[in-house]
């Protein structure tokens, strides 16, 4: 299936336009982000690159800072390719010939300023808000770095299955429980290729490695009664449903029920559930990359991107690179970053949870971690509580934690609250430039990083603007 009639006319004309400065260029810097989404772009690109013949190199980046900006501005390879990263700052970029495939909102001083098209052609920008597509569930950074590696080399359908993993990472099917727009498409031509199926299932997180029980305990977004955080409830679950938790003396996984088990279950975990939006969250598609093997930790689209994500937030985004690029040596470290992940997503909780620390406001919760979360996964551990059942889900969460440059906010919302008019993009970026700072990000997912001290005078600007918002 060929799915470029789905993408619009000006888009295709942008990345024909970016295609041909990538293929005359000797030398590239890739510049990427940290996360899921960001290292399956620079897989994407590294990938792209290489079947060119082209020398390049590649920078991993948490966010983009003023040493950021000064080594892409000062770069001697010809082109710079910033991937999941730049639009927010395309007003700072000085240099030519610089490719952004991005989807945060683009920096609306840099649209303002264009007087001429040689202003615009300083920088090949491919963002789906550009499009009138939205960046926080139509399509993620790695999407857009496909579409420009697919313009470069049509052959290069065979790397779509690593944009899906960056839009899963993303939480970019969370929306509608299956991925949809250009995210689709891309899907689409993933499963073209025989590298996904997709099908329908419980969506919760860890089908393919944690035993029956934990899979449904440790699972709460939905939480289900009697089930979630429930390591008893789940035992009698399955002794009730007669659904053995091993076989052969191994524990059993999700993956290794067989498909009657499957369904059983699933109808009875639906049936505990009332509310129609949480059976929906429960229960859609899932995505299953066929070229890796069960219990890798690669074959389930959500643990591959964990895989990931847990690389990039414990410093060693390379080792997600070289899994993109079929490295499997990179296993091993992986599941050192992955076992890291865990234990600290854990601590950083209970922490939270056995501190009392989450405050609400009126209109706003937040709780400030100090040194004791890392500022890289602050947003992990903000999106994981809001969905718990000790967070209050009608409010947006605002989360701190101590950085090298200042203070990192991260903040996440529901779906609901965006519908009635919630921006944290907006929210974050002029409260973070009140105070001395910046930031940016979607709708629902958003952070900033500000003054040491501008904590409370952040929130009370933050609590302002999320009480014009919401209608």
């Amino acid at each position: 299936m060929d799915a470029d009639g789905v993408f619009c006319d000006r888009l295709i004309r942008d990345l024909k336009k970016a295609a041909g400065a990538v293929r005359h260029a000797e030398d590239v810097l890739v510049v990427t982000h940290i996360d899921a989404d960001g290292i399956a772009s620079g897989g994407i690109a590294s990938a792209t690159l290489s079947r060119l013949g082209k020398k390049y190199k590649i920078a991993f980046e948490k966010k983009i800072t003023e040493d950021t900006i000064a080594m892409i501005n000062g770069s001697t390879e010809d082109i710079v390719w910033i991937c999941d990263l730049g639009s927010a700052y395309l007003s700072e970029f000085k240099r030519p010939e610089i490719i952004v495939t991005d989807h945060h909102v683009p920096d609306p001083e840099w649209v303002s300023r264009q007087t001429s098209i040689e202003d615009f052609d300083n920088v090949h920008h491919l963002n789906p808000h550009t499009y009138g597509i939205s960046g926080s569930y139509e399509v993620c950074g790695a999407g857009m770095t496909y579409l420009l590696s697919k313009a470069i080399d049509p052959d290069n359908k065979d790397l779509a299955y690593l944009a899906v993993v960056g839009a899963v990472g993303d939480l970019q099917d969370n929306r509608e429980s299956k991925l949809i727009g250009y995210n689709r498409a891309i899907l689409l031509e993933a499963v073209s290729e025989g590298d996904i199926v997709i099908d329908e299932d419980i969506r919760y997180f860890g089908r393919d490695y944690r035993p029956l029980a934990q899979f449904l305990q440790f699972s709460n977004d939905p939480p289900i009664p009697g089930i979630s955080d429930n390591g008893p409830g789940c035992n009698a679950f399955f002794s009730d449903l007669g659904i053995p938790l091993k076989k052969d003396g191994e524990l059993r996984t999700w993956r290794d029920l067989t498909p009657a088990e499957r369904e059983t279950a699933s109808g009875r975990l639906l049936s505990r559930i009332s509310e129609e939006e949480l059976r929906k969250r429960l229960f859609g598609e899932i995505y299953t990359i066929t070229r890796y093997e069960s219990h890798t930790g690669l074959r389930d689209v959500k643990e591959f991107a964990t895989v990931l994500n847990s690389c990039g937030r414990y410093d060693d985004a390379s080792t997600g690179l070289r899994i993109c690029l079929g490295d499997m040596t990179a296993l091993e470290d992986a599941e050192r970053n992955r076992s890291d992940h865990r234990k600290h997503i854990s601590s950083a909780l209970s922490y939270i949870k056995e501190g009392g620390l989450l405050r609400e406001r009126r209109f706003i919760q937040y709780f400030d971690a100090g040194t004791e979360v890392r500022e890289t996964v602050i947003g992990i551990v903000a999106g994981i509580l809001l969905n718990s059942g000790d967070a209050n889900r009608m409010l947006p969460i605002f989360a701190f934690a101590e950085a090298d440059d200042g203070i990192k906010v991260s903040a996440r919302a529901n779906r609901a609250l965006t519908d009635r008019g919630l921006d944290l993009s907006f929210i974050m970026k002029t409260a973070s430039e009140i105070v001395g700072g910046y930031g940016g990000g979607h709708k629902v997912a958003a952070g900033a990083t500000i003054p040491t001290g501008k904590e409370e005078e952040f929130l009370d600007i933050v609590e302002d603007l999320v009480s014009s918002q919401i209608i």
